[in-house]
């Protein structure tokens, strides 16, 4: 007999294509319940052949806390452990056991690992931990978009880390963000002390290539008496940089790269976007610095933070063109070699192998 009742709940739009496997990863839940917000394709149809109960509504005006909310409440006021997993997720066998062993009546919330970003091979590339299993009661979901689990009451949370659980998220690439921006600066106007949303609104402006309301929104991050999170304003400092750059204000872009190193000296990120900078500018000693500065850190910290393009071949393969503009082919090789270790198909770094072979 099971110690606790566990129930798995999500919202859903269009998500056919991963129905099977969802539904396949959680089939040790006790019950599945779904929030459809106005699918037109088969998910409706699918999760009910696979026995999840169902319930479609569209939620106007569109705001993913409302529509969390409405699909937590569906599930029954008895349960004892929820769990919100998104269809494009799929959580690692075992995971009943491992939560059955760690929770306790005294348990609120459960931390564990979640890979958001996985290469072809399914090795993880971004990972940190998540905290969207929960205890039934005294939770809801906050903010139109980039929404959070928040307490409704004042009290301290019991939290755990539980190891042995991880999430894989594949998502579907082919589906738009466009709700995203608008939704931010809704986010902001309706809770302007948020330093969170306002980090994630000037990432949105700077991915839409609107570099001066980018660098405007993140310096007002910085300057919020509430962002002293120094990873997430290392991010703030790299994107107000990133955005100079792509205005081609080079001087301004280094200065910020620099502030961001002396925040987060820890993190490789502000290191390796500052020597893709020199690596523009044609500096290849700086280059081969700052790759050389991102080396040194061997860890990467479990965060939402971290770059793909930072523990890759990118590093080794701007060494490795740097070196060759300062004709060291004995070092060339060297890191053309080792940046082929993580892309051993890349025609272009297989090409560039064979003209520092050439030199």
């Amino acid at each position: 007999m099971n110690k606790y009742k566990i129930c798995v709940y999500a919202i859903s739009k269009n998500e056919e294509k991963f129905v099977n496997r969802w539904v396949d990863s959680i089939k040790d839940a006790d019950e599945i319940y779904v929030l459809d917000t106005g699918s037109t394709d088969n998910t409706v149809e699918l999760l009910k052949k696979k026995g999840v109960n169902v319930i479609s509504k569209k939620i106007t005006p569109w705001r993913f806390d409302v529509a969390r909310n409405e699909s937590l409440s569906l599930v029954p006021s008895d349960t004892d452990i929820c769990i919100c997993l998104d269809l494009d997720e799929v959580i690692s066998e075992g995971w009943r056991k491992a939560l059955e062993e760690n929770w306790d009546e005294n348990t609120d919330r459960i931390f564990y690992n979640y890979n958001w970003l996985l290469d072809e091979n399914n090795v993880p590339k971004v990972s940190f931990y998540i905290e969207k299993i929960h205890k039934r009661h005294g939770y809801k979901w906050t903010h139109p978009v980039h929404e959070i689990l928040s307490l409704t009451e004042n009290k301290e949370e019991n939290k755990k880390v539980v190891e042995q659980i991880t999430v894989n998220h594949y998502p579907d690439n082919t589906k738009s963000r466009s709700s995203y921006l608008p939704l931010l600066e809704f986010s902001v106007k309706e809770d302007p002390d948020d330093d969170r949303n306002m980090h994630y609104l000037g990432r949105e402006y700077m991915y839409y290539g609107k570099y001066q309301e980018a660098i405007t929104t993140l310096k007002k991050h910085l300057n919020m008496e509430k962002a002293v999170w120094k990873d997430e304003r290392c991010a703030s400092m790299r994107f107000i940089a990133r955005s100079y750059r792509y205005l081609e204000k080079y001087k301004e872009a280094i200065y910020w790269y620099e502030k961001a190193i002396i925040e987060a000296p820890y993190l490789r990120d502000p290191y390796v976007e500052l020597a893709l900078l020199y690596y523009e500018l044609k500096d290849w000693e700086k280059v081969i610095f700052y790759s050389d500065k991102a080396l040194e850190i061997k860890e990467s910290a479990k965060s939402y933070i971290n770059e793909q393009f930072s523990w890759d071949h990118t590093i080794y393969d701007l060494k490795s063109i740097s070196y060759y503009y300062l004709n060291n082919k004995e070092k060339a090789l060297e890191n053309i070699n080792i940046a082929l270790t993580y892309a051993s198909e890349d025609e272009r770094l297989l090409n560039n192998k064979k003209v520092f072979e050439n030199m």
